[in-house]
C-alpha cells in the first residue's frame, strides 16, 4: 500500500487485521532456513556485535524487540508482536515523499544450540507487500571464539508496480535497510 501521508495507528490496525486470510506472495515458503530460491535478488549481511554471553542476551533481548527495526525512516508495527509463527506485522517505510505499509507473516523460527548457537525467525512477503520473498533475522554465537554476529539473509523481487518501475530505487532501500538494521543492533547491544 503506498500513501502520501503516514498511516495513523488506525489505518496499521485495520492493515494488520486485514492480512489474517491473506497467503504468502511467494511459493518457496521458509527458504531462508537453508539457501535463497534461484529467480530471485539475494542479500546476505553480517556484522559481528561483541563476544560473550552478555552480548548474546542483550541481542536476544534485541532480536525479541524487534530493534533491527530502529530507523527513522521505517517502523514496525507493533514491536510488541510476539515472535511465534503466524504472527503478521506491518513494516511502514517513508521514502522519495510517500509511505508504504508492507505486510509480512513470521514463516519460522530459529533456536539451535549446536554447533552454533542461533536464534531469531524469518517472515515472508503477503499479498499487500511491494515485493515478493523473505528475510531471516538471526543471531550466532560462536563459542569456540566466543563472538556473537548478526545475519540477516533476503530473498525477494519487486511485485507492486511501482516497486517494479523504480527497480533501482526499490534494490536502493534494500541495502540501506540491510546497513540501517545492522547499526540498529549493534546500537541496540551496545557496540562491538
Amino acid at each position: 500500500m503506498f500513501r502520501l501521508s503516514a498511516p495513523s495507528d488506525d489505518e496499521i490496525r485495520g492493515f494488520i487485521l486485514g492480512q489474517k486470510d491473506s497467503g504468502f506472495s511467494y511459493p518457496e515458503v521458509g527458504a531462508s532456513a537453508t539457501a535463497a530460491p534461484t529467480g530471485y535478488n539475494v542479500d546476505h549481511n553480517r556484522i559481528p556485535l561483541g563476544k560473550g554471553e552478555d552480548t548474546w542476551q542483550r541481542a536476544e533481548d534485541a532480536i525479541r524487540a524487534w530493534k533491527m527495526f530502529s530507523m527513522p525512516w521505517v517502523s514496525l508495527h507493533w514491536p510488541s508482536a510476539p515472535l511465534q509463527i503466524g504472527t503478521d506485522v506491518a513494516v511502514s517505510v517513508q521514502h522519495f515523499g510517500f509511505f508504504s505499509l508492507n505486510a509480512c507473516r513470521i514463516v519460522f523460527l530459529v533456536d539451535e544450540e549446536s554447533p552454533l548457537k542461533r536464534f531469531g525467525f524469518a517472515y515472508g512477503t503477503l499479498a499487500e507487500h511491494a515485493e515478493s520473498g523473505e528475510e531471516r533475522f538471526t543471531i550466532e554465537w560462536n563459542r569456540d571464539d566466543d563472538r556473537v554476529w548478526y545475519d540477516i539473509l533476503a530473498f525477494s523481487r519487486p511485485k507492486q508496480m511501482l516497486a517494479r518501475l523504480g527497480y533501482p530505487l526499490s534494490r536502493s532501500l534494500q541495502k540501506r535497510f540491510a546497513e540501517g538494521s545492522k547499526a540498529a543492533m549493534v546500537q541496540a547491544v551496545g557496540g562491538k
